[in-house]
Order: C-alpha cells, then structure tokens, then sequence
C-alpha cells in the first residue's frame, strides 16, 4: 500500500514539474507580461494540485 502510495507522490511531482515547464514556455513564446506570468502559474499550479488530490484519492480508495 505504502509503495503506491510512494510512487503516485513521485509521479505527482513529476507532473508538477513538466507541467511549470511547459507554462515557462507558453510564457515566452506568447511574450506575457511579468505580472501576468505569476497569475497563470498560481492558476496552473491550483488546477494540477487538485487534479493530482482527485488521483491520490481515487487510488487510495481502490486499494
């Protein structure tokens, strides 16, 4: 139970990661101003965090 646990935690921050990169580059690419920067990335940062919950949810109901 601890090892699923331990590998969605692991997947989770992965994901996090990959996702802030690609909002990194969104940012450049579209040229956003600094101080729009800060509110997509709370945005983003929210919507993930949630997302990830509702997985580790899900799987530690499941097992």
């Amino acid at each position: 139970m601890y090892v699923i646990l331990i590998i969605t935690v692991l997947f989770s921050l992965f994901y996090l990661f990959q996702i802030n990169k690609m909002t990194f580059a969104l940012c450049e690419s579209r040229e956003i101003p600094e101080e729009k920067q800060n509110k997509i990335y709370a945005t983003v940062n929210i919507l993930i965090t949630i997302l990830m919950l509702s997985l580790y949810v899900e799987v530690f109901m499941k097992v």
